[in-house]
């Protein structure tokens, strides 16, 4: 793998992780996509969080599990394995407040009858503990999820984009549904403000839901 900018180079324990990773991937997506495809869809995913401290020592893991939801995205794109599931993604700017939130009560609300994903435009470092702490109110843990950015063969697997004040910077792709909700940004913000904002979510959540279901 190159190394470009300012990004350290790979430790010995994040080779052998990648390494690993790679492995895995290979397994699940063994007849869909080769070594070479597996392996740069994974290094490219590393590159979107080396250089952020905050996860260095999880960005294999992270790397990974980008990568995964990537490959699975242009599997549906390219006609892989579609099994008719509706997809959603939530994008907002930082990813880490309004989208996680709406990811969390889609995945909550959905079960298995659905598939979300969030993304940003511009992924902050850590998923707002606020949102967490308003979620786990919920019973919601969101504690896990990590700000990403969106990639085209994500945006491209979505049956519905929903955006959540990301403006301009939020991608367009013809033929494909788009929602923008207006809701407050939930940065800064203690938990008593964010409250009314989750609530707000939730319950455009679940119309969208009954809307999917009948549909």
């Amino acid at each position: 793998m190159s190394h470009t900018g300012e990004r350290e180079p790979l430790t010995l324990d994040q080779r052998h992780a990648l390494t690993t990773a790679a492995t895995r991937l290979a397994g699940e997506f063994d007849g869909t996509f080769g070594e070479a495809t597996i392996e740069r869809f994974l290094h490219t995913s590393y590159d979107q969080f080396a250089g952020r401290a905050v996860v260095a020592n999880f960005l294999p893991l992270l790397a990974e599990r980008f990568a995964r939801q990537r490959l699975t995205a242009l599997a549906r794109v390219e006609g892989h394995g579609h099994d008719g599931r509706p997809t959603v993604l939530f994008l907002c700017v930082h990813n880490a407040g309004r989208s996680q939130m709406a990811l969390g009560f889609f995945q909550h609300h959905a079960g298995d009858d659905a598939i979300a994903w969030s993304g940003g435009s511009e992924p902050g470092d850590r998923v707002n503990p606020v949102a967490v702490a308003a979620m786990a109110e919920r019973g919601i843990d969101i504690a896990a999820e990590f700000p990403k950015p969106w990639t085209d063969e994500i945006v491209r697997a979505a049956d519905v984009v929903v955006t959540m004040g990301c403006g301009d910077a939020c991608p367009v792709f013809p033929g494909k549904r788009y929602e923008d909700w207006t809701l407050d940004d939930p940065a800064g913000q203690d938990l008593a403000a964010v409250r009314p904002i989750r609530d707000d979510i939730e319950r455009r959540v679940l119309t969208l839901l009954d809307e999917l279901r009948r549909a």
